[in-house]
């Protein structure tokens, strides 16, 4: 079985600020309006780039993402991606476009 490999984290404060929006906009009562307010602004779900230059994870993570390594950003990348595929499969088909590959 796949394990994901444990990376050391350069810059905890802002990687804690990041992490923390991410799991807050996927948290059981915040995921229906993430996923509408992706479905609204257009952005494609898996663009995580512009997920968060749209300001949809929060303009303070704009800066906070930025003040990181790219190590670290990309353990945030990952993370991010990880969290979608963690979507109740209810939802998934309620936004089936956001997940579709088209």
């Amino acid at each position: 079985m796949y394990e994901q490999a444990v990376l050391h984290v350069a810059d905890p404060e802002p990687f804690g600020a990041v992490k923390a929006a991410i799991e807050a906009s996927f948290s059981s009562g915040k995921i229906a309006a993430f996923l509408k307010s992706l479905d609204r602004s257009g952005v494609r779900i898996r663009d995580f780039q512009s997920v968060l230059n749209k300001g949809l994870l929060g303009q303070a993570t704009i800066a906070e993402y930025g003040r990181l390594g790219n190590s670290d950003q990309g353990q945030i990348r990952e993370m991010y991606l990880a969290s979608l595929e963690r979507v109740a499969p209810e939802l998934r088909q309620k936004f089936f476009k956001l997940y579709a590959y088209y």
